[in-house]
C-alpha cells in the first residue's frame, strides 16, 4: 500500500478550505437570526 504524502497535504488544504466556509455560512446565519429577534422582537401578551 501506497500513501502519498503530497496528494495528502493537498487534500487537507482543500478540506481545511471547505470547513472553513462551512464555518463561515454558520456565523452569517447565526447573526442574521440575531438581528431579525432584535428587529422583530417577541409580542409580549399580558393575562
Amino acid at each position: 500500500m501506497h500513501i502519498d504524502v503530497a496528494a495528502f497535504l493537498d487534500s487537507l488544504k482543500i478540506m481545511g478550505i471547505g470547513m472553513l466556509g462551512i464555518f463561515i455560512v454558520v456565523l452569517v446565519l447565526i447573526a442574521v437570526m440575531v438581528l431579525l429577534t432584535k428587529v422583530f422582537p417577541e409580542k409580549k401578551e399580558d393575562k
